[in-house]
């Protein structure tokens, strides 16, 4: 009959363990049909493309390369992923018994005046009592009511919100490498404009001296020749510094000493790429790391909320112990004879501390309101990053177009006024004037194509794109 007992016990048990008592908050729907600006071809977004198909350039590639094992904090991240498997592998363990092995012996010998004493002496004839126990001990908690099927889950969201978390770093670090290097090409392109530009002053200022000379001009002109040749000469070691700053922060984030960067390209060798589809915002958030980092803390925040509640109701452990036991060393291993065993069940029903779990309960909930929020905050931020980097895209395509033509223009103008200034025929004001539209125009031109090429990968990173 007690043998039938406790079988039923642990059936009933197994039966229970199905059950659940939360039920679980879905994601909300908050994904808006469109882009600002975005008008999708079909389904598919840049953000799907591998990285190294949208980024060409074999020298971005391979400073990528360099800082995806370098890089310390993906390294961190890459730490943090094996140290969430641990406690994953470690979580599914909770459905197995907690297994024991105790392997004990003892002596004790009671007082010769005590009736412990006085009776081992009549019954056996000795003075001390020997022990001699070795057993193997299970203890089980039956999941009745999913609180293990929880803690389960929510160790699993934990190891995967890990990843995820290496996937946005990866994806910022793609995009910073590759805006760096573009950056770098960009102060490259205007070191070089400022060397131009200081030549073609050297000879206008020659020019202006031999004016002087022959009494055609005053020392005003001179003055403002060379005030004109000296702020394009300290352009150029501005430029430089900068280039040089800009080479150690690229080395320092792909993890290397501070050191020059091998670059083989030219900032007007770019190309800017047209096609630029964005697709749907709602296959944005299948490929955003921070959106899945969030949705997988809602999952993380509802597993929280199931041990929560289960931690109310009532508790079901089954114990099981057997071995062998002897009062003699001697018979220790006499089997069957020494042989023991014991089963036990019990349910444990908290009772004073109810009002301790209720408090945590509402805490648990309230946190999974919390995650609902801020994944509708990723959501909408990164939406808002799309959208971002879709007007800068368009805008930037149209700023370029005119300071393209602007360029051209002052460039005509500056030789223009070169060779009437040599004829006689316009004053040296005019330039300089001409000289110094051009240095501006033509370092703002460099500007823009580096924003556009920093745009293009905003939006690639912006999609969900780098990590794969």
């Amino acid at each position: 009959m007690k043998r039938f007992n406790i079988i039923t016990i642990l059936l009933l048990a197994l039966i229970w363990s199905g059950c659940s008592v939360s039920k679980d908050t879905a994601l909300p729907n908050v994904a808006p049909g469109l882009f600002r600006n975005g008008l999708p071809k079909d389904s598919s977004s840049i953000g799907t493309m591998p990285l190294k198909s949208f980024i060409n350039d074999l020298t971005v590639q391979h400073l990528i390369d360099t800082a995806l094992v370098k890089n310390y904090d993906m390294q961190i991240a890459l730490k943090n992923i094996d140290a969430a498997e641990v406690l994953f592998k470690q979580s599914k363990l909770g459905y197995l018994p907690e297994l024991k092995l105790q392997v004990a012996a003892s002596s004790s010998r009671p007082s010769d005046n005590s009736l412990n004493g006085l009776s081992l002496n009549q019954f056996t004839g000795s003075t001390h009592i020997e022990d001699y126990n070795a057993n193997l001990g299970v203890v089980w908690e039956a999941d009745i009511w999913g609180k293990i099927r929880n803690q389960k889950a929510g160790a699993l969201a934990s190891f995967l919100q890990t990843e995820e978390a290496r996937k946005a770093v990866q994806t910022r670090l793609v995009a910073n490498v590759a805006q760096g290097y573009y950056n770098l090409l960009m102060l490259d392109a205007q070191l070089e404009i400022a060397k131009k530009n200081l030549k073609l002053n050297d000879s206008t200022l020659r020019i202006i001296n031999l004016q002087f000379d022959a009494g055609q001009v005053t020392s005003l002109a001179i003055q403002q020749a060379q005030a004109q040749q000296l702020n394009a000469a300290q352009l150029i070691p501005r430029l430089e510094q900068n280039v040089t700053l800009q080479e150690n922060a690229l080395s320092v984030l792909i993890g290397t000493l501070p050191k020059a960067i091998n670059r083989e390209s030219r900032l007007d060798k770019m190309i800017i790429p047209q096609d630029l589809n964005a697709g749907f915002p709602s296959a944005m958030l299948s490929r955003r790391p921070d959106i899945k980092s969030a949705e997988l803390a809602l999952t993380i925040a509802n597993a929280k909320v199931g041990v929560a509640k289960a931690s109310l109701y009532p508790s079901l452990v089954i114990t099981a112990s057997g071995g062998i036991n002897s009062f003699k060393a001697s018979n220790w291993f006499n089997v069957p004879a020494s042989l023991f065993g014991l089963v036990g069940a019990g349910i444990t029903q908290p009772i004073f501390q109810r009002g301790q779990l209720k408090t945590s309960l509402e805490l648990a909930k309230i946190d999974r309101e919390k995650s609902v929020i801020q994944f509708r905050q990723s959501v909408l931020n990164a939406v808002g990053e799309v959208s971002d980097e879709l007007t800068k895209v368009e805008k930037l395509k149209a700023q370029y177009s005119i300071a393209e033509k602007r360029a051209q223009t002052l460039q005509q103008a500056s030789r223009n006024a070169s060779l009437l200034f040599k004829s006689g025929m316009a004053n040296y004001l005019e330039v300089i004037t001409a000289q110094g539209n051009l240095l501006q125009s033509e370092l703002e031109l460099t500007t823009i194509k580096t924003e556009q090429l920093n745009a293009v990968v905003g939006l690639y990173r912006s999609l969900g794109g780098g990590w794969n």
